[in-house]
């Protein structure tokens, strides 16, 4: 290794710190929690515990940044008998969230005694609009066990000064809320607000998005089984194809704006012969094109089967002029269903280039199977360790942050950092070449 090459793994690390109410210390309860710690003394993390976000020996131009290690501190900030917690989840569903909402209720009494704890229901718009709910250990017991989200959800109805409004009503000193980039986003505007008028209310995020598209965490909650759900409709569009003559199994999967599901259900599979995603475009006629692709591959095999994620392919479908303008409820352009699209040119395609011939597309979609679905054992245990993570982090009078996983350490992330973060596909990373090496599917770079 050269010289300058050692002096960048040297380069300074920039901590970035999260805020910090100045609330008066107390000692934390876990110093006498008889369960928590089998040494009869409880472990604690300091200012000098760091989790590294670059840990690779790769120069780079790019600044290394570290972020306060999460978990227990031996100082809080907030009398557990004056805290009124509120927990709201935003957005579509997931597998875990109500795992995420269960550890967080069940954590809060039983570490640290918390009496009051609500839930916000029906999103953003439920602080304005509905009165909270009152949760406990009992009630949320079995809440891991059921998918989607018991507090209800929804998207939009973001109105900053209702929602603060209705913090400062309701004396919440503890928002824990649970959503994606959208509302991330929200928070840090219902963050902000609360700062702006000198609240001491606590303010976390913990970042769900089936696609995982979140940015600098590792991975988003929900996501390994949303990957171990897509394998069942994989496997079920092969046995389709494979079953006739010309066969071509399609399943449609999420992923709007990044193609991770498809990515890993495609590496994990080993039957998906083409995997399309929104970080690549493809075009279907012509040299290199799907089509020519699909021709061989049915010639060489008899059957194939297309994977393609719902943001793939928007640019190529055609919009009418209202269809262009559609929006959802938070704003995002709404998306034409690829998958239908896609199984109608591969029928026209066929029937002009061999008429006659026997022909079948399988279309499966397993969209609101996969997100409607209770957690895996492994996203169970990551959304337990979230949900620690979090309470531990406002108990100690930490705000404005996101938990989650760096580099496998469970970290404090500035909200901001998250909130403008992404996590699209690196489609000239080893990964992408993996997925091409396994499928053999043409590049789409027209030549």
């Amino acid at each position: 290794m050269a010289d300058n090459d050692i002096s960048e793994l040297f380069k300074p690390i920039f901590l970035k710190e999260v805020p910090h109410l100045n609330l008066q210390s107390h000692p934390n309860p876990l110093d006498h929690h008889p369960y928590f710690n089998t040494h009869k003394q409880a472990f604690y993390f300091t200012q000098s515990d760091l989790v590294l976000r670059q840990i690779d020996n790769h120069p780079s131009p790019s600044p290394r940044f570290a972020y306060l290690r999460a978990g227990p501190r031996k100082l809080i900030s907030f009398q557990p008998s004056d805290v009124r917690a509120a927990i709201v989840t935003c957005g579509g569903l997931c597998p875990g969230l109500n795992t995420v909402i269960r550890e967080l209720v069940v954590s809060l009494s039983n570490l640290y005694s918390v009496p009051h704890i609500f839930g916000i229901t029906a999103g953003y718009r439920g602080f304005y609009s509905t009165h909270p709910l009152p949760l406990s250990p009992n009630l949320v017991r079995h809440w891991h066990t059921m998918g989607g989200t018991l507090l209800q959800t929804s998207r939009g109805g973001f109105d900053l000064h209702k929602i603060v409004d209705a913090i400062q009503h309701h004396a919440f000193n503890q928002v824990y809320i649970i959503g994606g980039d959208g509302t991330m986003r929200g928070a840090v505007k219902i963050f902000d607000e609360i700062r702006h008028r000198k609240m001491n209310v606590a303010v976390v995020g913990i970042p769900k998005t089936v696609d995982n598209d979140v940015g600098i965490i590792d991975r988003s909650f929900g996501f390994q089984t949303a990957v171990e759900m897509a394998q069942q409709a994989i496997s079920a569009a092969h046995v389709e194809a494979e079953s006739a003559v010309n066969g071509i199994g399609l399943v449609k999967l999420m992923g709007r704006s990044t193609g991770h599901i498809a990515l890993h259900a495609t590496l994990s599979s080993r039957d998906v012969d083409c995997c399309l995603i929104p970080e690549l475009d493809f075009y279907l006629e012509g040299e290199g094109g799907l089509f020519q692709f699909l021709n061989q591959r049915l010639k060489e095999n008899g059957h194939a089967v297309l994977v393609v994620a719902e943001g793939a392919g928007q640019d190529i479908i055609p919009r009418t002029d209202s269809q262009k303008q559609e929006r959802d409820e938070s704003g995002n352009m709404v998306f034409l269903d690829v998958g239908v699209w896609l199984k109608s040119e591969l029928n026209k395609w066929w029937a002009r280039e061999h008429p006659g011939e026997l022909f079948t597309v399988k279309y499966i979609d397993p969209t609101y199977m996969i997100r409607a679905v209770h957690a895996n054992a492994t996203d169970n245990l990551y959304c337990t360790l979230l949900a620690h993570s979090a309470i531990h982090g406002v108990m100690a009078g930490y705000t404005g942050f996101v938990t989650g996983p760096i580099n496998g350490n469970y970290a404090y992330i500035p909200l901001e950092d998250v909130a403008l973060a992404s996590n699209p596909v690196d489609t000239k990373d080893h990964k992408w070449s993996w997925v091409r090496s396994v499928t053999n599917q043409p590049d789409f770079v027209r030549r």
